[in-house]
């Protein structure tokens, strides 16, 4: 016998997941899930996991619950570790009743994992307390289902009222509580997709707010906030300081191995990240090359590594081979920028030399040793690179033997929400970390039936000269270019730039 465990997704993306819940995913064999407000959730799903969409949204078809109570039954009983994802909470709003009696029933063993409900996290993201010493002492939370289930009387009286499920009913809602006494300049707030990185808040009075929010295609899924708490959001958002992106939407195209990071930069300052990998990094064609120079290894004077995935991918195979970093203690290693000496350092070893700007070019032009006689070992990507390291090494006297360490090519597709958000003009800012990504973008733009008007008003961010060379003869223009050639490089002129802007 299996065991079914009912997780709460939060509001849908990984930041508001909690650590129990993204490890029963992590190791999930089954997962039956509603509709989530991001794919990052089933990213987590390891590869061989059984995905059973059962998803509800208002107005569209839906999974009878009888036949989710059945699936749930089915898999646990096959022995399976299946994993039932429901969106905020289990118990809040979560119709999880039918679900726990169904396997009660069928003698499943469960467990419920909690989750942060869209009640208490939409209008804390909004920045708007649901209580206050002076204007509200508590608050009620309903659906807007069934609204003729409520007592609106007794409603209109209270301090503050949230609904979910009420993107229909707003204009409803407004009219029942004022037919019950209420101002019709009572304050009244919708956030839309709380969390994610569309998240919209509209604010106004119970007479304005169907309105205001007339823009939207849609409201749902959507948090509404009924009372004078409302009011307090300037106190709680006005004070943002020079280096927050808070409510920015930041497109990141870095290979999907490695956008975690920056994304977590700029995450940590309040942007809103859409990621779409415009690399995907594999093994190189053939691994002889690189296998004939760690043969060799003891003919080498120096290692140039110009990259984390160099690093990488160049340890990986060593190890394969049945060698490990000892074989290296006679060479000298020069690395390209500091990220690259931390992941050399991840391998027991330190770099012997930095060049002081983190570019191929600084290398050649700062090395510190005469290169004629040298001998040296270039572990690299495939194809796509530039030349001009070997070209200046070699016009120096060096010996360089080039090797395939990996290879970086392009995705096939545009994940749906970045082309959703790009068609929207959600999208403040692209960046990009290399000349690679830029032509991979463009190629899956171009693929997508997109062009160029697509990208207009979007802020193109490059990390160094050479990828906004690479921008300029593609887009002709570049809006951002990093100042030091790092993703904190990247991220602070990003700041800069838009601080600059907020001024004008």
């Amino acid at each position: 016998m299996g065991q079914v465990f009912l997780v709460g997704a939060g509001l849908g993306s990984v930041d508001f997941l909690t650590v129990w819940g993204r490890s029963l995913l992590e190791s999930a064999e089954v997962v039956i899930y509603d509709a989530l407000g991001s794919q990052q959730l089933l990213d987590l799903l390891p590869a061989e996991c059984l995905r059973v969409y059962v998803g509800k949204r208002g107005g569209e078809k839906s999974t009878p619950q009888t036949e989710i109570n059945r699936l749930l039954v089915e898999h646990a009983h096959s022995g399976k570790r299946v994993v039932r994802l429901k969106g905020g909470d289990p118990y809040i709003f979560g119709r999880s009743h039918p679900e726990v009696v169904a396997l009660s029933e069928a003698g499943c063993e469960f467990e419920v994992v909690p989750g942060i409900s869209s009640v208490l996290a939409a209008p804390l993201l909004a920045g708007i307390p649901l209580t206050h010493k002076e204007l509200s002492a508590g608050f009620f939370a309903g659906t807007a289902h069934n609204l003729d289930a409520f007592d609106w009387k007794a409603l209109a009286k209270l301090d503050t009222l949230v609904f979910v499920m009420g993107g229909r009913k707003l204009g409803d809602i407004c009219q029942r509580l004022q037919d019950e006494g209420r101002s019709p300049d009572f304050p009244i707030a919708v956030v839309q997709a709380a969390g994610l990185w569309e998240q919209q808040v509209w604010t106004g009075t119970l007479s304005t707010i169907t309105q205001r929010t007339q823009s939207a295609k849609k409201l749902s899924p959507c948090v509404i906030i009924v009372g004078q708490v409302v009011n307090l959001r300037p106190d709680y958002m006005s004070v943002i300081s020079e280096t927050s992106l808070a409510g920015q939407t930041i497109l990141i195209t870095r290979a999907a191995s490695q956008s975690s990071e920056f994304g977590q930069l700029l995450t940590e300052i309040g942007a809103n990240i859409l990621e779409m990998p415009a690399l995907e990094i594999r093994e190189p064609s053939t691994w002889e090359p690189l296998d004939q120079a760690i043969a060799m290894i003891e003919t080498f004077s120096w290692l140039i590594l110009t990259s984390a995935n160099g690093v990488e991918f160049f340890f990986r195979r060593l190890r394969a081979l049945g060698k490990d970093a000892r074989v290296l203690g006679h060479l000298k290693i020069a690395v390209v920028g500091t990220k690259t000496a931390k992941f050399l350092e991840q391998e027991g070893l330190k770099a012997d030399f930095i060049p002081p700007d983190y570019v191929a070019d600084s290398l050649v032009e700062n090395f510190p040793e005469a290169l004629d006689h040298q001998k040296i070992l270039f572990p690299r990507v495939e194809t796509g690179g530039r030349n001009i390291l070997v070209k200046e090494l070699t016009a120096q006297g060096a010996t360089i033997v080039e090797a395939p360490a990996y290879e970086s090519g392009c995705p096939h597709s545009v994940p749906g929400e970045v082309w959703q958000a790009l068609q929207n003009k959600h999208i403040k800012i692209v960046t990009f970390a290399s000349s690679k990504t830029v032509k991979n973008f463009w190629t899956l733009i171009q693929q997508n039936g997109g062009d160029r008007h697509l990208l207009k008003n979007i802020k193109l961010a490059s990390i160094g000269p050479l990828t906004s060379q690479t921008c300029l003869e593609i887009f002709g223009r570049v809006d951002i270019e990093a100042e030091q050639y790092t993703l904190n490089g990247l991220r602070d002129a990003i700041i800069k730039n838009l601080a600059q802007e907020e001024k004008q």
